[in-house]
């Protein structure tokens, strides 16, 4: 085995630098994994995942963790409720015995499809301790935010914020969308998508807002109008999160210097873009408990390519990041730790530079595929006719 006693560096504590951790470890490779959280608790929590058979199950199945994600799923949370801005439903997933659904991975190829197949669903914040509670003690690394690093020998120096340097023979980085490691790897910029998204947090949302808790069902609501969207869902710990995603130029941001921890300001700009929305969605924005993130989304060139070297590789977002239109970032991720702890620990084989050669060939041949697929949906999402597309896509597959 080619990594027997080396240092495998994993940087970056997401799911898939988590995932790669327990695998190599259940091959008996040394692996850390240097996160900048300062500890388990810390990180706040996105909307909930839902997993697909062929990439996130199948990483799950492998790393033998498949019982104790079945056992966290939330049944109600991939059911969706599709209305317009005037609140008006137009299809509800909810109204439909569950023996009358059926995968459509067969018979529909519209790109679309990937939002409305019904998925195990899970709260990012559980999976993630699922993964965390599967590692080894001592495997993480907290309060570990990397800061650069240089050649030594045959691996690489590592120096991180908090003064702390280490070795390793092998670096990978998961490190996500604005990974700060894939700079030594390849120096391809993101592209910006046309596409904004706000994400806010609603806190205890049974209580600060109730009539769209009430109304999500547990599961996720979609409205499309205008070439706009507002998406949200609720979690397991009670709270809300939403999404408001309009296209938007590049430097909008800047330009406009919103403060997104002023809510009242950021309610007014919604006033002002979502002009023509019902007055029911103001409740987004009455709560005290409430936080916004702004989240301009961007992409890779899909035929994006770089050189293989023998001691770092990338995997998820910081290799293949794309918005989330088609519902695959986490997927990849998952997938990509399977495949490449897989191949640093086959015996085909004949060193670690193959390995990772054939493991970049086929992660970038399946991003440039999802990256079509969501850029596609993006469009397709923001266009005039999206609620139309989207409720017929979810009565042909239901």
């Amino acid at each position: 085995m080619h990594l027997q006693n080396k240092q495998v560096a994993i940087v970056g504590g997401g799911m898939g630098g988590l995932l790669l951790a327990r695998l190599l470890q259940m091959k008996n490779i040394n692996v850390k994994v240097y996160e900048r959280d300062f500890n388990q608790e810390v990180r706040v929590q996105g909307s909930p995942l839902d997993l697909h058979e062929d990439s996130g199950l199948k990483a799950m199945k492998q790393a033998n963790l498949l019982h104790e994600f079945y056992a966290n799923i939330r049944p109600n949370a991939s059911k969706a409720r599709i209305l317009d801005k005037d609140f008006q439903l137009h299809f509800d997933e909810h109204n439909i015995e569950k023996a009358t659904l059926k995968s459509i991975s067969e018979t529909n190829k519209d790109s679309l499809e990937n939002i409305s197949k019904p998925r195990p669903e899970i709260d990012r914040a559980v999976l993630r301790n699922i993964l965390l509670n599967s590692l080894l003690p001592e495997t993480m690394v907290w309060d570990s935010q990397f800061l650069s690093m240089e050649k030594e020998n045959t691996g690489w120096k590592l120096h991180f914020k908090n003064g702390n340097t280490v070795f390793a023979a092998l670096v990978i980085a998961a490190d996500g969308a604005n990974s700060k490691v894939r700079a030594y790897l390849s120096t391809e910029k993101p592209i910006y998508s046309g596409i904004t998204m706000i994400e806010g947090t609603i806190y205890n949302a049974q209580q600060n807002a109730p009539d769209l808790f009430e109304f999500s069902k547990g599961g996720k609501v979609l409205a499309l109008s205008n070439e706009q969207t507002i998406m949200y869902g609720t979690k397991g710990d009670g709270s809300l999160m939403f999404l408001l995603s309009s296209k938007i130029p590049e430097k909008w941001l800047a330009e406009n210097d919103l403060d997104f921890k002023d809510n009242q300001k950021i309610f007014e700009w919604f006033k002002e873009i979502y002009s023509e929305w019902s007055p029911k969605w103001h409740e987004l924005f009455k709560s005290s408990e409430l936080h916004f993130i702004p989240r301009p989304q961007y992409y890779f060139p899909v035929n994006q390519t770089w050189k293989t070297q023998h001691n770092i590789t990338m995997i998820g977002d910081a290799a293949h990041r794309m918005p989330p239109f088609a519902g695959k970032g986490a997927n990849l991720a998952l997938l990509d730790a399977a495949e490449l702890a897989d191949f640093l620990t086959s015996d085909q084989f004949n060193g670690i530079k193959t390995a990772l050669y054939h493991f970049e060939k086929r992660m970038l041949e399946r991003a440039a595929i999802a990256t079509k697929d969501t850029l596609e949906n993006g469009e397709r999402i923001h266009s005039k006719n999206a609620l139309a597309q989207l409720v017929s896509i979810f009565k042909r597959t239901n």
